[in-house]
């Protein structure tokens, strides 16, 4: 996917195109060697470490990685917040549904079994246990629902930091950044658990298919632009809602008050 998504053939590329957005690449933990793609400028290198460790046995990664991948997406919105205005995140991750469900269930307070959903097609049985080794994860690890850094290192992963960090950085410069689905929503409720002025800045893109993400939403005080049914990730639902950011825009400078055209005087 990684490689796909730098040769230009995913969902992702096809409809930042679309919205006149640059796709960006980050390698924040693949369990691959992407040494060749880093050396040619095509993905940015902010790797913690080669996958997360195992929740369902401990916790994902120490305060000081987790520390790490938030500072990572910090960085990223400083260096290309020279050129970007509005920011939008993505993720491409295995499995990850699961933390992000973990951490939903952690910040908002809400039942697993009505967060959780069936990720990339997960029957009735496969759900249940799904459910079951969530309350399990959380029963073990336990995280601070007030420590964004520690929910992170407990339950999290290093792509959900990313996001995170991106989201503070792009707050800090007080730029707009267009939230996309559930794994994307995941990283904003640990960046507000971090800093809460960060809220003002997000844009939720989409409400996607899983069913936790709704709950994620009004923790975040955001209502989606879109409700599509979309499940993809990627960042595709961030690309699709950038077009109504842009039209918004336009409305607010574009189009003349009803003085400025003289259309009506005021009413007695």
């Amino acid at each position: 996917m990684v490689y796909n998504f730098v040769n230009g053939g995913a969902g992702i590329n096809a409809l930042a195109k679309q919205a006149g957005a640059d796709v960006v690449v980050v390698d924040m933990g693949v369990a691959a060697d992407l040494s060749d793609l880093v050396a040619s400028g095509k993905i940015i290198d902010k790797k913690i470490g080669s996958g997360t460790n195992n929740i369902a046995k401990g916790p994902a990664m120490s305060i000081a990685a987790a520390t790490r991948a938030v500072e990572a997406g910090i960085e990223i919105a400083k260096d290309l917040g020279k050129t970007v205005d509005v920011f939008g995140t993505g993720d491409m991750g295995i499995g990850n549904t699961t933390p992000s469900t973990a951490i939903a269930a952690v910040i908002t307070g809400k039942p697993v079994e009505e967060l959780t959903g069936r990720g990339t097609g997960l029957d009735d049985e496969q759900l249940a246990h799904k459910q079951q080794v969530i309350r399990d994860i959380l029963k073990r690890n336990q995280p601070d629902p007030k420590n964004g850094l520690e929910v992170l290192a407990q339950v999290g992963g290093f792509e959900i930091g990313g996001i995170a960090g991106l989201i503070l950085g792009a707050a800090s410069l007080k730029k707009p950044i267009v939230v996309d689905g559930f794994i994307s929503s995941a990283g904003a409720l640990i960046a507000i658990a971090i800093e809460p002025f960060a809220r003002d800045y997000i844009v939720c893109a989409h409400r996607s298919m899983e069913p936790g993400h709704r709950a994620m939403q009004e923790k975040l005080g955001c209502r989606p632009l879109l409700d599509l049914n979309l499940r993809l990730g990627e960042g595709t639902g961030a690309a699709l809602a950038m077009n109504i950011v842009e039209a918004a825009v336009a409305v607010l400078t574009e189009v003349a008050t009803f003085e400025e055209a003289a259309v009506a005087g005021a009413n007695k």
